[in-house]
């Protein structure tokens, strides 16, 4: 992972974003604006990025996306319910088409028992209802590392929820494709069975 792949899947999802008309505000804590900066360093992409939340503290994501102060006591700052929240509120507060959250702990420092350094919690929604929570141990590969390949995987989360409503036809049409060979066989078994008597 580098600065590069962040880079070619910013300008990847600014153009799928901007064919389908869709705008995006992504809700950071422990990358602290990286995807919003990865994606604004495009130039032009100011028709598709609304805003950003930096939400760093427990108290800002209580204020700025609403989480629940009860989600933050009982499962933490890093969870999915936490991150799920963040994406939710990121969606709705901003009123856009796609929302992302980050949300974990880049270490050195900040482990918990069950709560390495190198977790991270993803989350994606859309205004269609969508929502996508993903996990990633990345491990104690540094500081800078964690928040780089956090960057990517939210980028290419935004990515696929971007393509949502395509990914459903190519599997409609591997299961129609399948059913035809299994109504053929017995055909074919139909029309051999009648040849012998005509001989």
């Amino acid at each position: 992972m580098s600065g590069s792949d962040a880079r070619a899947l910013s300008r990847s999802l600014l153009d799928l974003c901007r064919m389908r008309k869709l705008t995006i505000a992504t809700a950071e804590s422990c990358t602290g604006g990286l995807v919003a900066g990865a994606l604004t360093d495009i130039p032009g992409s100011s028709d598709v990025i609304d805003r950003g939340f930096v939400t760093y503290s427990n108290d800002a994501k209580r204020a700025m996306l609403g989480v629940r102060a009860t989600t933050l006591a009982t499962f933490g700052a890093v969870s999915k319910e936490t991150a799920t929240q963040m994406a939710v509120g990121a969606l709705e507060r901003a009123g856009v088409d796609l929302a992302v959250a980050i949300t974990g702990i880049a270490g050195p420092g900040g482990a918990t028992p069950g709560k390495p350094v190198g977790l991270v919690h993803f989350a994606v929604a859309a205004r269609d209802g969508r929502i996508v929570h993903r996990e990633h141990r990345f491990g104690a590969i540094g500081r800078t590392a964690v928040r780089l390949r956090s960057v990517v995987e939210a980028l290419r989360m935004l990515m696929e929820l971007a393509r949502g409503p395509r990914q459903a036809k190519p599997k409609r049409a591997a299961v129609s494709r399948i059913r035809p060979r299994v109504v053929r066989t017995p055909r074919r078994h139909v029309v051999k069975r009648p040849r012998p008597p005509r001989g």
